[in-house]
């Protein structure tokens, strides 16, 4: 029975991720040059430009945009001005230090490289693993905004109606 495994209570993905940050961290070594790292999910749609604006992700940042259909909200974003986040538009937990699903975000290659330590972790609370990785690798304020006003990927579940 599922829910009497000792792992079904553990985040999930982490293990999956970290051999993924393996592998890219080999990879940055032997294969130089600007790359993006974005952790895709099974249950999201994605549209093609999504990639064409990740493109856009420059060195040592990293990118976020907005989310369609996340939990209850039709859309969860970073608020923008200009070429600055000033925060997040989330209505689950808006107080973590990150409030951003893991399709909003991609990060700049050379990031994983600068901080060979940061990994997911079995540790943080369900739900703070955007958060975990990220504070990691960056801060808000360094946060590089793209596709702000479309929604390019939306979190789309396949589960029974309610």
């Amino acid at each position: 029975m599922l829910f009497k495994d000792p792992h079904w209570s553990k985040p999930r993905g982490v293990e999956q991720r970290n051999e993924a940050l393996k592998w890219i961290r080999k990879r940055l070594r032997h294969e130089p040059g600007h790359s993006i790292v974005f952790f895709m999910d099974d249950d999201n749609t994605y549209s093609v430009e999504l990639f064409e604006e990740m493109s856009k992700i420059q060195k040592g940042r990293v990118g976020v945009w907005p989310v369609g259909l996340v939990g209850a909200m039709n859309v969860e974003k970073p608020l923008v001005e200009g070429e600055k986040v000033l925060g997040f538009n989330s209505m689950w937990r808006p107080e973590r230090p990150f409030p951003i699903d893991m399709a909003g975000f991609g990060i700049s290659g050379d990031l994983f490289e600068n901080n060979p330590t940061a990994l997911f972790n079995y540790e943080v609370e369900k739900g703070y693993q955007e958060s975990e990785i990220l504070r990691q690798l960056t801060t808000r304020e360094k946060l590089q905004p793209i596709a702000s006003n479309k929604i390019l990927v939306w979190h789309t579940r396949t589960e029974n109606s309610k």
